[in-house]
């Protein structure tokens, strides 16, 4: 199995809080920690993990935070062969985790928003299946899908962070993943089921919508699955959706059912929330496989 990844490099610069702050607000916090993340290396890894050969098309600085972007990455043995060094700072991503375990965000994109369709590789053929996010420019994001979908490659999008995607980028996306913000931003607010069967009739062939602490949701035109969260003790949900997302792809790209894709996914993002961070979070794949058999 073998996957492509297009997407964002960060260093996570990470404070942990009581609270997450109000507008206006201070709050003070523990130390800080740098480790790796950004959703697309975090995707990457998260599929390596999962057993698949991964490429990552993305970019980087030449600067301090370079090496601690790179290092996850790295570990796992993802191909870095069309990384891109350019002339901008490696993308930083401010994280803040409360004591329960949740983040708030602030991602200074950097390099990431210099990435362009000119450094895509041409050729896609030798990959299955293409994962993107949205934390790239979307010139590159959509040509990307255009030219794995000429390709004959699986279209996996997670529309996360918010923002406009193009109705030409849905139809070429063959699995849609989005969390319950990202689905009212499409589709509107109203019921989850609802709002998951409005955005199938845009163009992909799957729509999973991630429920934080209920699990997930995913409706094709023949089927519905819904899967009950596998029950941990949440300590940092921060790279949790990018952790699924990975593992779903690599599953798919093996050859898994969709049922068992994401039940193998929602175990891993689950584990992922037990340790602190993103990447450095993530289980190995002997860790999901022991898992699921509590």
């Amino acid at each position: 199995m073998s996957v492509l990844v297009v997407g964002s490099i960060n260093a996570d610069l990470t404070v942990r809080t009581a609270r997450i702050p109000a507008p206006g607000e201070t709050v003070l916090g523990g130390d800080a920690r740098t480790s790796p993340g950004g959703k697309g290396a975090n995707g990457a890894v998260a599929a390596a993990l999962a057993g698949a050969a991964v490429l990552l098309v993305g970019a980087v600085g030449d600067d301090a935070f370079r090496d601690v972007a790179l290092s996850g990455l790295r570990r796992v043995g993802v191909d870095l062969g069309r990384l891109r060094t350019l002339d901008a700072p490696t993308g930083l991503a401010l994280i803040t985790v409360s004591d329960e375990g949740e983040n708030a965000i602030t991602v200074a994109s950097g390099a990431n928003a210099r990435l362009m369709p000119e450094h895509l590789p041409v050729d896609f053929s030798g990959f299955t299946h293409l994962l993107m996010q949205q934390e790239l420019p979307p010139e590159i994001t959509l040509e990307a899908a255009r030219r794995a979908s000429a390709a004959g490659l699986t279209v996996l999008l997670n529309a996360a962070p918010t923002r406009d995607t193009a109705p030409e980028l849905l139809r070429l996306t063959g699995h849609l993943l989005v969390n319950e913000h990202e689905l009212a931003a499409l589709a509107g607010e109203g019921e989850v089921q609802a709002g998951a069967r409005a955005l199938l009739e845009r163009g992909p062939e799957a729509v999973t919508v991630t429920l934080d602490g209920e699990g997930s949701l995913t409706v094709t035109a023949r089927e519905t699955h819904r899967l009950p969260a596998h029950p941990v003790h949440a300590v940092d949900t921060t790279g949790a959706g990018d952790t699924f997302c990975g593992v779903l792809t690599a599953r798919l790209s093996d050859g898994d059912g969709l049922a068992a894709a994401l039940r193998w996914a929602g175990i891993a993002a689950a584990l992922a929330c037990t340790r602190p961070g993103a990447q450095d979070a993530m289980p190995s794949w002997a860790e999901v496989q022991r898992e699921s058999e509590r």
